[in-house]
């Protein structure tokens, strides 16, 4: 059983976590906690004009007893899509002041995954030193880039195209487009 932890910050991009959550519930063995930022929830209701309703259990921004609070609770993977640069900065200078930043702290201590899913452009020296830290930490900046090579006709597989690379640096197969094929 794979144990997931998936962030969602107020940067632009809910389509991004909304695809990614409902790709996630497919995979049987898959173990999902949830957190959003206190912002999250107001972007996502302005950009796809909905609330969230999502497969997993949802913990408060506050709520430190949630499991993956905690190494112990082996969660191996943690994704923050979409990732702010607030964020970004508080993961790097080890300010865990809530859950996400808190479970972010446990997974790197742990050397476990951390993929931070950016989204900002363009970037200043203090985001692109952010990343450099996080990276030297062992986390992963995957910038919320699509891809055009599968000829997405789409928005939804546009967004796709990043959800997926997300599923694959995981090692889940999101049965998708793959160069050459």
């Amino acid at each position: 059983m794979k144990k997931i932890v998936v962030a969602v910050t107020g940067a632009s991009g809910s389509i991004y976590a909304k695809r990614f959550l409902h790709q996630l519930a497919a995979f049987p063995d898959v173990e999902v906690g949830v957190v959003l930022s206190k912002n999250a929830a107001d972007v996502w209701q302005h950009e796809l004009g909905e609330a969230p309703e999502l497969p997993f259990p949802v913990y408060g921004l506050n709520d430190y007893r949630a499991p993956f609070a905690s190494g112990s609770a082996r969660y191996m993977h943690m994704v923050i899509m979409p990732c702010s640069m607030g964020t970004l900065g508080r993961i790097a200078s080890g300010f865990s002041d809530d859950l996400i930043t808190r479970a972010a702290d446990v997974i790197l201590k742990e050397r476990r995954q951390l993929i931070c899913v950016i989204r900002d452009t363009p970037l200043n020296l203090i985001h692109i030193e952010n990343m450099r830290t996080v990276t030297l930490a062992g986390g992963v900046i995957m910038p919320a880039m699509p891809s055009f090579y599968s000829l997405p006709d789409s928005i939804g597989a546009v967004a796709d195209t990043v959800t997926h690379r997300a599923l694959d640096l995981m090692g889940l197969d999101p049965k998708a487009y793959r160069w050459g094929e």
